[in-house]
């Protein structure tokens, strides 16, 4: 069976390419773009500005393209909605596995005979991501006068959860037992006590700064700077490179300049960086001194849940529900826990909002989940109507 190369090294027969596609649109286009693959790629430049969101779109139309060429045998351009339900069943179980599933745990390049395009099924909630992703393209392509309608529009539309129900994020419980894996790793060997050092700091700059992952894989130590005001109050800072390239400043707190010198120090380094020293934020542990990848950071973080997780169910089955959350936390959980930590601190949410790096106040307000409980109460204490007893 053949494998599955990345869609630029795919020879798509002309048949499946799209010039003819049944969906395609009569009407006048508003991209050159003559074959779906061409569609895409006009469809994906318009986030060229936001790497993180152009590799994560890009992966979901690779996917797609892929299926249709190698599972599916139609063009995208003529896929159906009973086309659709189909690839929905597959992202939970891509199949045959020896095609599409990676078999080696380091994920392999692009250019490696053993990459494929997933890592295993996808769960309900990846799942959904995706669809919403494709969904977003076809609507885009439907928009741009390439296709004339869109596929996935049929679909049974589910009530939108609005963001003030998110729950992705820890209860300072859960949070203080990740914190007590930790710092309760082995350091018996160099090698374990590299690791625990990085972890710390990783989770330190992921929790204290509130850090995106991009924003730790391309950031450096050189971003670290200190200012005095007029009363000679020395202040540090970090300065990153967020979402659509801007940058902005994190507070650098005295708690997380501790951590940063520790962490320099574990490996050798002076206490403060350099002026434009452009070493990695985190450090590999053997190799050369280049960033982690997103991969690596990921999965340094699932590590440290997963063991959190071993070592609550240790305890006992009234700890299950407890492990089960901490072992689905991810990477911006941990910006989540940040924010909602802050707001229940009692900081401004302005504040928040500027060191997160966020456009609006709303996005922000995500966090606020105690503040809403106290203005529940305070309303049920103050206003009320005031009939008289039947």
């Amino acid at each position: 069976m053949n494998a599955v190369a990345p869609i630029d090294q795919t020879l798509i027969p002309a048949h499946l390419t799209g010039q003819d596609g049944r969906n395609r649109s009569h009407a006048r286009s508003q991209v050159a773009a003559d074959n779906d693959r061409s569609a895409v790629l006009a469809w994906l430049a318009r986030y060229a500005d936001t790497p993180t969101t152009l590799a994560s779109y890009r992966k979901e139309a690779e996917r797609l393209l892929l299926w249709c060429v190698h599972q599916r045998g139609l063009a995208m351009s003529s896929l159906t909605h009973e086309d659709l339900l189909m690839y929905e069943r597959f992202l939970a179980d891509p199949q045959p596995a020896e095609r599409w599933v990676m078999t080696v745990r380091q994920r392999p390049g692009r250019d490696s005979p053993y990459w494929r395009p997933f890592a295993g099924p996808l769960s309900s909630t990846s799942q959904r991501h995706a669809l919403s992703i494709i969904n977003a393209m076809f609507s885009w392509l439907v928009e741009a006068g390439y296709l004339a309608g869109n596929p996935l529009s049929l679909g049974r539309r589910k009530r939108r959860v609005g963001p003030r129900q998110t729950n992705r994020f820890l209860p300072h419980e859960h949070w203080d037992e990740v914190k007590t894996t930790i710092q309760a790793m082995p350091m018996g060997t160099g090698r374990e006590q590299a690791h625990a050092a990085r972890c710390r700091w990783l989770f330190s700059l992921l929790y204290v700064g509130g850090l995106r992952v991009s924003e730790v894989t391309s950031g450096s130590m050189g971003g670290f700077y200190s200012q005095r005001d007029r009363a000679g109050i020395e202040r540090w800072w970090l300065e990153v490179t967020g979402k659509g390239d801007k940058s902005r400043i994190v507070p650098a707190t005295a708690e997380l300049m501790a951590e940063f010198m520790a962490y320099r120090r574990a490996n050798g380094l002076s206490a403060l960086p350099a002026s434009g020293e452009n070493r990695p934020l985190v450090l590999p542990i053997i190799g050369k001194e280049k960033p982690l990848a997103r991969s690596a950071v990921h999965e340094v973080v699932k590590g440290i849940m997963r063991a959190t997780a071993v070592r609550l169910r240790a305890r006992g089955s009234e700890w299950e529900a407890a492990a089960m959350q901490i072992e689905a936390a991810s990477t911006h959980w941990l910006r989540h826990t940040a924010g909602t930590h802050m707001t229940d601190a009692g900081l401004d949410v302005k504040a928040v909002r500027d060191n997160f790096g966020h456009a609006t106040i709303s996005t922000t307000s995500i966090y606020v989940h105690s503040e809403d409980d106290a203005r529940h109460d305070a309303t049920q204490a103050a206003h009320k109507i005031g009939w008289a007893p039947r």
